[in-house]
């Protein structure tokens, strides 16, 4: 059965990859800051939420492609999180990361507008998609791309024809120039030969891939993928973490990644939050190597070292 689309991005002007700026330092984390010689204090059985929990360092970024400000998401009585508040500098591989029911996937469907925050704002690009509508949410929808965990593809097109439907839906482009960028994205991810295969005949893998070249099809400034890494073996998992690493570097794209991987965190993100079910909210914030090594929070700690708790 044929997938739901996407949301999708507009080509830059000229056709420009945005550049990564490099004046966006991240600011200390708590472990950087303590003393080599001095032991991490544990943290307290009913750990503070948000900017006052153990492991998050509040940053300031200049112009954030992404921001969250006291955002909350509940479902009736039900309170999802609550005070989850980050930014995220342009071209930047930012993590969320955290357990099984503990928001990751509801916070980026808030953040590309599909809920609505309980409480809070969030901002793309400068612009709070919740407050926009007509002509502006549309404008603003069409600057992002987003790759589902499945691929979405749909099922009765082959992967060029896949990749051209946002071509076809936000520009004027000919039939052959639209083919020609279409062609273009699938090179990028490495899918050039399999350009005339259905879904069915590729692997999970591939599909994967082949959603993150329909996300780009439109050069957004900011792609978000949804779990890209589950369900892989780690060899075709390595390559995937492998091509967000590039496209990053390459094109200067802004990533936000919503997985629980622990390889891939590691392997992609320049910086992370962690979700827990438990808090209802953020309980760290950082350099994922750095939680790894330095994390006062047990959960995080545990989470970082694969330890049962």
């Amino acid at each position: 059965m044929d997938q739901q689309r996407d949301n999708h991005a507009p080509m830059n002007p000229g056709g420009k990859p945005p550049t990564v700026p490099n004046d966006h330092a991240p600011a200390p984390t708590a472990a950087q800051a303590r003393p080599a010689n001095a032991p991490a204090s544990p943290a307290p059985e009913n750990a503070p939420i948000g900017a006052d929990a153990p492991d998050v360092t509040t940053r300031t970024v200049q112009d954030p492609v992404v921001e969250a400000r006291g955002v909350a998401m509940a479902f009736g009585s039900n309170t999802l999180f609550r005070d989850v508040s980050f930014q995220v500098a342009k071209g930047e591989v930012f993590v969320i990361l955290g357990g099984s029911g503990c928001g990751k996937s509801t916070l980026l469907k808030l953040m590309i507008g599909l809920y609505e925050p309980t409480a809070g704002e969030t901002t793309i690009l400068g612009e709070d998609l919740h407050a926009a509508d007509g002509d502006a949410r549309k404008q603003l929808l069409s600057r992002l791309g987003v790759m589902w965990q499945s691929g979405a593809l749909f099922g009765s097109m082959t992967l060029l024809e896949n990749v051209m439907l946002p071509l076809e839906e936000h520009t004027r482009l000919p039939r052959a120039a639209r083919e020609e960028v279409a062609r273009v994205k699938l090179g990028l991810v490495g899918l050039s030969d399999a350009a005339n295969r259905l879904p069915a005949e590729i692997s999970g893998g591939m599909a994967k891939r082949a959603g993150i070249a329909r996300a780009m099809a439109l050069d957004p400034p900011v792609l978000f993928l949804d779990e890209p890494s589950a369900g892989l073996d780690p060899i075709t998992s390595a390559g995937l973490d492998q091509l967000i690493k590039d496209l990053a570097r390459d094109l200067g794209t802004t990533f936000v990644v919503v997985t629980h991987e622990l390889q891939s965190i590691l392997a992609i993100g320049d910086r992370c939050i962690m979700l827990d079910k438990q808090a209802k909210g953020m309980i760290a914030e950082g350099d994922p190597r750095e939680l790894r090594d330095h994390a006062t929070h047990p959960t995080v700690r545990a989470f970082f070292r694969r330890e049962a708790m």
